[in-house]
């Protein structure tokens, strides 16, 4: 593979990483010292400048250097992480979005875009010093090793049956300078146990001419027994480790304790690294000074675990066993889950094989019914069994998580506050909900109008939220979850709610209602949805001009979903949009209604019931369920359709959105698996139909939108309350039937 081939791999985890960045950088918003949230950062950027590198990208190379220098000496405590840092690094991440994003458009970046990079550099270089080619400082290893000493190898032995710690130390030169006695160091360590062996290192002091005596030029190799662990005892050093080099080993007898200790780790933790911290045979510190180390080699480093061993850090048996773990983890999980990349034109056009297997399947079992031939006929019934599985398992493959679809609205909302002044935090739950890809892809447009609207119109200003002792941070919620078969998408913030009688007489100022007609709460937030309606104040760069809910609401029926509204004065809003699963195939109950076909999405319906003889002779609209009162929807009569009729009419009651009706029909003829195609653009928006499929016998059938039903026979009632019924809906719908 040549490296263009392996360039949308490197864009995939580069987009993949830019997340990463930013979640650590949420952390950090919360917890400025959060050293692993940090670190996490620092690794993301570093991983982008290397692997740009292997593809010549400069430009990234170049930028995200400065920024990881920036990072390194937060890392190493020289500079603190605080809100103006955190947004800086915020608007480097999104600025290696932009440059990621030209990469992908086989583009060189822009001037804006070159513009932006620059300022960033020069904010990053008050950080920095004049200096913005400094690489960053190096990592320790002033101080040679003495591989002659004679004690070197003391507590080395993995097979020891002792407890005994390994510390090796060489104070630097100037520790005398700065006030630190190494004898007090010592001292100290006799609280902390018993020192088995002292050997004191004199290689280093020159001739007594040359001596000065305020330079210190003395090792030590010391046994000590204790019970504390490597942290505590690398603690005790910290004020003089800068200048100094302090190796300490565990005792050989724990051997065994790591190796329990490798084995409880989780199964997510498989770099060498993170083990041996993890189990406690080395030290965060300890493992970046190694890292340090690797990368200021150009050429040839050595491998984690052989610079371990080299700076003493640990005994070669434990970085045995660290790699056996290891070997061990990735074994497992390559066998549990083989990832693979496909394209997803090439997923596409499998669902569509496999919608065209379905319909294949249909008319194969219809045909079966007229032959006498029993083994025939349980042939054609195991591959009808076989192509459900497989029509199951390709429609899992098109499953994706809403959750990348959520994070990108972070950047949405940070960019909205910065030109509207709040301080507006944005909640994600249910990310982990699954929804069809093309759904998913979709849905982007919808919410980004209902969180920028929610941003700008629902939350006040800080000064606001104050007066009605709110906290000046405003909240907006995405939630998502699977409800009845469907999945349901929340927006929702803690503002002042929608302003009832603000859009009441914004409706009636433009003829929307007549003046004297009063609706309930759910009628009026539906009124938002009317195309050009707006009752801002004024109009800005984010809304104002009565663009957007509109095509939010027409966005949301292209996908056979409903979006409802629920509002609370002083409380705030909440959108709620439900959708379904899939739209390429459903399953589907088939009914018949004046010889016509239709099908009704499975999961939005309840039971069917025959309608009471009484019931149908008196043309009754409304049926007794076990108490409860439904509406019943007439199809013949909402459709306008003329053909035979049955002798007895069925009941298909469904629900949606909380609410339930009966659907009239004639005829049940039970469950199918419907293959959704499109309507030609003439019935494009038609209410009630969402869309047709081909059924076993060859025919066309309509797949009925049931929330557009019930929308549509409301309009209907009200129309013949008012005089004005239009038969256009019903016209269009019976010359696509017939």
């Amino acid at each position: 593979m040549s490296l263009s081939d392996a360039l949308p791999t490197f864009l995939a985890e580069a987009r993949g990483l830019l997340e990463e960045m930013e979640d650590s950088l949420r952390i950090l918003k919360q917890i400025p010292s959060d050293t692993d949230a940090i670190n996490a950062l620092f690794r993301a950027a570093h991983t982008i400048k290397g692997s740009a590198g292997l593809f010549g990208l400069d430009v990234i190379v170049t930028f995200t250097h400065h920024a990881e220098s920036v990072l390194d000496r937060v890392r190493d405590g020289l500079l603190p992480m605080d809100s103006v840092l955190i947004t800086l690094f915020m608007d480097c991440r999104d600025h290696l979005e932009n440059l990621i994003d030209a990469v992908e458009r086989d583009e060189s970046p822009d001037g804006p875009t070159l513009g932006q990079g620059a300022a960033l550099v020069a904010r990053l270089a008050h950080y920095l010093g004049s200096d913005l080619d400094a690489e960053p400082p190096p990592g320790v290893g002033a101080v040679p090793l003495v591989l002659e000493d004679p004690v070197v190898n003391l507590g080395r032995n993995g097979e020891s049956d002792d407890d005994v710690w390994h510390l090796s130390l060489r104070f630097g030169p100037d520790v005398l300078r700065h006030g630190m006695d190494p004898l007090s160091f010592i001292h100290y360590l006799t609280k902390m146990g018993e020192i088995v062996h002292l050997f004191t290192l004199t290689d280093a002091i020159p001739p007594a001419a040359e001596m000065d005596p305020e330079q210190c030029y003395l090792g030590f190799e010391i046994r000590l027994r204790s019970e504390a662990d490597k942290a505590t005892l690398e603690g005790v050093f910290d004020f003089v480790r800068e200048d100094s080099r302090i190796r300490i080993l565990p005792p050989g007898s724990r051997l065994a304790d790591f190796r329990k200790l490798m084995e409880s780790l989780p199964e997510g933790v498989q770099r060498l690294g993170e083990i041996l911290v993890g189990c406690g045979a080395i030290t965060q510190r300890e493992l970046e000074d190694v890292l340090d180390l690797q990368a200021g080699q150009s050429t040839d480093p050595p491998l984690l675990g052989e610079a371990l061993v080299r700076e003493q850090c640990i005994q070669p048996e434990v970085v045995a066993v660290a790699l056996d773990r290891q070997q061990e983890v990735r074994k497992r999980q390559t066998q549990d889950a083989r990832l693979l990349r496909v394209r997803a034109d090439k997923l596409d056009l499998l669902i569509d094989q496999v919608g065209e297997l379905v319909i294949a399947s249909a008319a194969l079992r219809v045909q079966s019914k007229e032959t006498q031939d029993s083994v025939l006929m349980e042939s054609i019934y195991e591959v009808a069994r076989l192509v459900d599985e497989i029509r199951d398992s390709a429609m899992n493959l098109r499953m994706v998580e809403i959750g990348e679809t959520f994070n990108r609205f972070r950047r949405v909302v940070r960019d909205v506050c910065k030109e509207t002044g709040k301080d507006i935090e944005l909640v994600v739950h249910g990310a982990d909900t699954q929804l069809d890809k093309s759904v998913v892809e979709r849905l982007s447009d919808p919410l980004t109008h209902l969180i920028r609207n929610a941003v700008d119109h629902g939350i006040e200003s800080p000064a606001q939220r104050r007066a009605k002792g709110k906290p000046d941070q405003g909240q907006v919620r995405l939630n998502a979850l699977h409800d009845a078969g469907s999945v349901l998408v929340e927006v929702s913030d803690d503002g002042g709610g929608l302003d009832r009688e603000r859009i009441l007489a914004k409706a009636r100022e433009r003829g929307v209602i007549p003046e004297d007609r009063e609706l309930d709460d759910n009628a009026v937030w539906n009124l938002i949805f009317e195309p050009g309606f707006s009752t801002a104040h004024k109009v800005s760069n984010l809304s104002g001009r009565g663009v957007g809910m509109d095509v939010v609401r027409r966005d949301i029926d292209a996908l056979r979903g409903s979006v409802e509204i629920e509002s609370r004065p002083g409380e705030g809003t909440t959108f709620r949009i439900r959708l379904p699963l899939s739209l390429a195939i459903i399953d589907g109950f088939l009914v018949s209604v004046a010889g016509n076909d239709y099908v009704v999405p499975l999961d939005t319906v309840l039971e069917c019931l025959e309608l009471p003889a009484t019931a149908q002779a008196r043309g009754d609209d409304q049926l007794s369920l076990r108490g409860e009162i439904l509406p019943l929807l007439r199809l013949t009569e909402l459709f306008r359709l003329q053909g035979p009729r049955g002798r007895r009419r069925n009941v298909v009651v469904v629900h949606w959105a909380g609410r339930k009706a009966g659907l009239l029909v004639d005829d049940l003829k039970g469950q199918l698996q419907a293959v959704i195609k499109p309507l030609d653009s003439l019935f494009a928006g038609l209410p009630g139909v969402s869309g047709s499929t081909i059924l076993g016998s060859g025919e066309v059938a309509l797949v009925l939108d049931v929330s557009g039903l019930m929308d549509l026979a409301l309009r209907e009632e009200t129309q013949s309350r008012t005089g004005s019924r239009s038969h256009n809906n019903g016209s269009r719908i019976h010359g696509l039937v017939q």
